[in-house]
């Protein structure tokens, strides 16, 4: 495990632009720390309730970003976040999970050996030292870092009342750029991308769509 303060060389920059940044990382990696925060980041993010269409669209803009140079940023939650860093890997890029507890544990549980699997392609990142347990509130509190560490954030799926909408906010709040896939009118899961879209995010359906928003590309 890394320690990293506020004041190190090595701590995130596009971290320390947001409000309130936390003042401490604690980061499991098995790479170069360096390179793993001065490459470009895009947080892929959505409902835990995924469907077969959002399971399709975040397989897809993931694989597309990653080809890009993009590294993932997402929370290691089922759904969307699962399907996210799994494509990450599978497509041979880095992906940064944050976690709303101490490194020492792993939620869900289940994703123990994806989280293995990020240690030694990415990092898990998170401001909670070892031992904190696992509670409702401190998902929230993460997800500010979530839309902290990346450059924008893509809303693959999500119910208007959610986590994900939370991120979304952040993200706005600190100046990073909101991506939303449209998804079924019909669909509880894609209410919250169409609340977004009304809103002025970004409409996505391609890659090309989300680097034409990104005047460092």
């Amino acid at each position: 495990m890394i320690t990293v303060s506020l004041e190190d060389k090595i701590y995130p920059p596009l971290l320390k632009e947001i409000q309130s940044p936390p003042k401490r990382l604690y980061i499991n990696t098995k790479i170069d720390i360096n390179k793993l925060f001065k490459t470009k980041a895009i947080a892929v993010i959505g409902t835990r309730n995924i469907t077969a269409y959002g399971r399709q669209v975040t397989q897809k803009i993931t694989k597309e970003l990653v080809k890009r140079g993009f590294i993932i940023v997402s929370g290691l939650a089922r759904g969307i976040d699962y399907i996210a860093h799994q494509t990450a890997l599978k497509e041979g890029g880095l992906t940064i999970a944050v976690l709303g507890c101490g490194l020492d544990r792993i939620y869900p549980a289940e994703h123990a050996r994806l989280a293995a699997e990020i240690i030694k392609n990415g990092a898990l990142v998170t401001e909670f030292p070892l031992h904190t347990q696992i509670t409702r509130q401190n998902f929230p509190i993460r997800n500010r870092i979530i839309s902290g560490l990346s450059q924008g954030v893509v809303i693959c799926e999500a119910a208007e009342k959610s986590g994900t909408m939370i991120t979304a906010s952040f993200a706005a709040d600190q100046g990073r750029e909101v991506f939303a896939i449209p998804g079924p009118i019909t669909s509880p899961t894609s209410s919250g991308v169409s609340a977004l879209l009304k809103k002025g995010a970004k409409l996505v359906t391609n890659v090309d769509d989300i680097l034409e928003e990104l005047p460092d590309y």
